[in-house]
């Protein structure tokens, strides 16, 4: 059914705009009138002018759903009306892209569109993950406890996102430091010693030669390195874009001694406490388990989930296969396993995200105290490596000289 664009005045005299599915304009027209407004103005909402305004409209961040959803949450709690809690928050927002949601959002309620379905009309701005959480709310009648908990849990990942970014903070600057020592010393340092070692004539060690060579082409080539860097940058983005290369990637990632111990610890937590959130808020478990998977990065275990949720299909439960396929660790699967048979599981994952989550802050620690020190001491070793080649030189210079 085609969608279309509309402005229209209330009889109180205020105005809307927003979309709405109508089989044409005149449909839509009726339908408008059929609830108390006057058209003013419909077109269709796929030309170029509508394409053109949602590629320019800012997306909402992660904060700003967490924020918003929070916000939304507390005034439903207080008694107040979905529609009046919008209005609410449009006065309160100062951000102007969030505004135009709210707006929007406020606009679709007040014409008669459940929440959920406002959301959906927003090209994208909210996950499916989160609309699927607010159309469960309500159908159950409980949308404030919804919101209440997705705000919880976007606030949840958000913190384990961050003391994975925090953490990398210090190691990102020590690289970054070491890489420039390394150029200051090749572009500005070596070719002083350069111009001494032409003039006294006398043939360079190999080591020197390949530090003075580096200097040269760092120094001289340094904007194709530069595009270098970037074409194999695009080259890999494009290539982890195709779903085999990506599931290649990752099972070799989930290999890796550190790393993979890393990323499976917090792809278990990330799936636990989301699969938890989605069946306390009513769903059925092979709903929420494919709903769940879908915030999974890691091929590896998407596809471990993928069989979980056909064995799920057939009548096994849960925990069973994700034992045979290995999705999770041994004691995740312990502990959905007694979640299981003592119907406790929605509490259980909660557990399981917990311990998990303080598993993925103690690797990162442990990882840090790997990264560091080998950090510092591979920079060490790479400017000693300079220093020592040009102290080769200048001593064999001397030689011949005496």
């Amino acid at each position: 059914m085609p969608r279309y664009y509309f402005k229209a005045v209330k009889l109180d005299g205020e105005e809307l705009e927003g979309e709405q599915d109508a089989p044409d304009q005149a449909a839509l027209i009726r339908k408008l009138q059929a609830d108390g407004l006057i058209p003013i103005q419909t077109r269709s909402a796929g030309g170029l002018t509508a394409q053109l305004a949602r590629r320019k409209r800012r997306a909402l961040t992660a904060k700003d759903i967490e924020i918003l959803t929070r916000q939304l949450a507390t005034l439903i709690e207080a008694s107040l009306t979905l529609d009046r809690s919008l209005a609410v928050l449009v006065d309160l927002t100062a951000e102007e892209h969030v505004v135009k949601v709210l707006a929007d959002l406020q606009d679709r309620v007040r014409g008669g569109a459940t929440f959920s379905a406002a959301l959906e009309a927003q090209d994208g701005q909210f996950p499916k993950l989160y609309i699927n959480m607010v159309r469960a709310g309500e159908a159950s009648g409980a949308l404030a406890e919804v919101l209440s908990r997705l705000a919880d849990y976007l606030e949840r990942s958000a913190e384990l996102r961050g003391t994975v970014q925090s953490a990398l903070v210090y190691p990102t600057i020590l690289l970054v430091i070491a890489g420039l020592s390394v150029i200051m010393l090749l572009v500005f340092v070596v070719p002083q010693f350069t111009v001494l070692f032409e003039d006294m004539g006398a043939a360079l060690p190999l080591p020197t030669q390949i530090v003075v060579g580096t200097g040269d082409l760092v120094r001289g080539y340094w904007w194709a390195l530069l595009v270098l860097i970037a074409g194999i940058a695009v080259i890999m983005e494009r290539w982890l874009q195709n779903p085999d290369n990506r599931r290649r990637f990752d099972y070799k990632v989930m290999a890796l001694p550190l790393f993979g111990d890393l990323i499976w610890k917090m792809e278990t937590a990330r799936f636990c406490h989301t699969l938890s959130t989605l069946l306390k808020n009513g769903l059925p478990l092979l709903s929420g388990l494919n709903l769940a998977k879908e915030v999974v990065e890691n091929r590896k275990i998407g596809d471990g989930l993928d069989e979980v949720s056909d064995d799920l299909k057939h009548g096994r439960g849960m925990a069973e296969p994700l034992a045979t396929h290995l999705v999770l660790p041994e004691l995740a699967l312990q502990m959905i396993r007694v979640g299981e048979e003592s119907a406790t599981l929605d509490a259980m994952l909660t557990k399981v995200a917990d311990i998990f989550d303080r598993e993925t802050k103690e690797s990162v620690k442990r990882m840090l105290t790997l990264l560091e020190p080998a950090l510092i001491v591979g920079l060490g070793i790479v400017v000693a490596g300079i220093i020592i080649s040009i102290l080769m030189a200048i001593l064999g210079a001397n030689e011949l000289v005496f």
